[in-house]
């Protein structure tokens, strides 16, 4: 391969294009006078090889190579340079099928720079390996021989006179690949070395982070999940339950009312009997001025006893209409515990079952009330004759009455501590409902000094009877003669 043409345009003192041709394969030689541009020719074709030492064409950078530094309208300098391709065995390798082979390279003011093989772009990198490949490297330091090189050349060490030969026999391209590849593995090592070591220090432990928080979201999220079931099955269990609650509360609030009706009726039955009983007082009365004179002290003191136990039975009476009174505050609270259930929708089934336990003891002390009621009636009526029928049917003196009464006394008094006792276990009960247990001990209060008025009463009673000259016998005697 050789140089069949070289065309410059713009290039140094070349301001025109200039076409030079007629080269020999063998040797060549510029002639010319001083200043006729002569080394330009060869600067040009170094330039088109791709020269990096720009000083060996007698510049320092590439804007210099342009016809006076494009100061005279020329912008560019370019250079073009026929090749000869008819000796395939001599061609560059990947350009056989070529005859010629025309090389541009192109340089415009601003340092921009181009090449061309046959009129196609091309890289600086492809343009030196056509020329390597046919061992011209114009970038070897032997490539070039100045005057006055020749003596050296010469006096050559042999590691130099190697790379000579290396270079015109076209291995020294190879060299500078394999030193290139080997510079460009070592920078892939080195990165990929500075890759694992972002991936041990920083991606690594953060993946692992990540992979232990999204296990604990989506452990976090299954529990909040969890919570939601039970939250709204919770809340549906006390809807349910304090429907019912309501339920039960409105029947047993009926219960109630109608309690309260039958203690009104009871109430109004005990009002006939005190005032049966005042009528039969009176009729003793009227018996006590009929009868004679000596008898008449007699009937006085039992016309006081008697007013005692019809005040005893009023007593009682009004302790009827307390508890009623009480019946109807309940009742009240009970409506009150009604509409909370209902608006807070709690569960208080087993406090509703306690309740109607205890409205079940409540009616048996009303049953009670009523049945101690009916005895202090058969009591004022007996003492009315001067004597008393028991239980049983027989026949009893005040004597072994008063007994009876602190028997009776006795058992309201174990009674009532059962009472406080159901009292205490329904205030542990019900601590939800403390307007309903203030109220259930104020009751209490109330009973304990009724209780304690009674005690009071058949103690007085004794003490009268005592100062009366109290004689059994006598009263036997009185009921004979009747």
């Amino acid at each position: 391969m050789f140089i069949k043409e070289v065309v410059i345009d713009g290039f140094k003192s070349y301001a025109q294009r200039t076409v030079i041709s007629g080269f020999d394969e063998l040797f060549n030689a510029i002639t010319g006078l001083n200043g006729s541009g002569k080394s330009n020719i060869l600067d040009a074709i170094c330039f088109l090889l791709g020269i990096t030492n720009l000083s060996q064409v007698r510049a320092t950078n590439l804007q210099e190579l342009v016809y006076k530094n494009g100061q005279a309208g020329v912008t560019k300098a370019a250079v073009t340079v026929t090749w000869d391709n008819a000796d395939k065995k001599h061609s560059p390798v990947g350009y056989e099928s070529w005859d010629e082979i025309v090389v541009t390279r192109q340089v415009v003011i601003g340092g921009r720079n181009k090449y061309l093989i046959n009129g196609v772009n091309a890289t600086n990198q492809r343009v030196q390996d056509l020329f390597r490949s046919v061992q011209l490297n114009v970038n070897n330091p032997h490539f070039l021989i100045m005057q006055g090189r020749i003596t050296k050349v010469m006096n050559m060490k042999p590691p130099e006179i190697l790379s000579m030969i290396e270079e015109a026999a076209g291995t020294k391209m190879y060299e500078t690949k394999k030193a290139s590849a080997e510079r460009t593995v070592e920078k892939k090592e080195t990165k990929l070395q500075e890759i694992d070591t972002i991936l041990a220090e920083e991606i690594t432990p953060t993946l692992t982070k990540l992979k232990e928080e999204r296990s604990a979201y989506m452990e976090y999220t299954k529990l909040q999940r969890e919570v939601e079931y039970l939250t709204k099955l919770y809340i549906a269990h006390q809807f349910v339950t304090a429907e019912a609650m309501r339920d039960t509360s409105a029947q047993q609030q009926e219960e109630m009312t109608e309690r309260i009706s039958s203690l009104k009726s009871r109430s109004q039955e005990i009002d006939g009997d005190i005032k049966q009983s005042i009528a039969e007082m009176r009729e003793l009365e009227r018996r006590k001025e009929m009868e004679s004179n000596s008898g008449l002290k007699e009937l006085e003191e039992r016309f006081a006893s008697a007013s005692k136990v019809v005040a005893k039975a009023e007593s009682m009476r009004d302790n009827c209409r307390s508890s009623m009174t009480a019946e109807k505050r309940k009742q009240k609270e009970m409506s009150k515990n009604i509409a909370d259930a209902t608006s807070q929708q709690t569960g208080k089934h087993s406090q509703v079952s306690k309740l109607e336990s205890q409205l079940e003891k409540l009616r048996a002390t009303s049953d009670k009330d009523a049945s101690g009621l009916q005895q202090a009636k058969q009591h004022f009526q007996a003492i009315s004759q001067g004597l008393s029928s028991a239980d049983d049917g027989q026949v009893q003196t005040l004597a072994e009455q008063l007994m009876g009464f602190e028997e009776q006394v006795s058992s309201s008094k174990t009674e009532r501590e059962q009472a406080t006792a159901r009292l205490k276990a329904a205030q542990e009960d019900l601590k939800g409902q403390q307007a309903s247990c203030k109220a259930t001990e104020q009751e209490y209060k109330r009973d304990t000094a009724a209780l304690d008025a009674f005690r009071k009463q058949v103690a007085k009673m004794k003490a009268d009877l005592g100062r009366m000259g109290f004689d059994p016998s006598a009263v036997d005697e009185m009921s004979a003669e009747r």
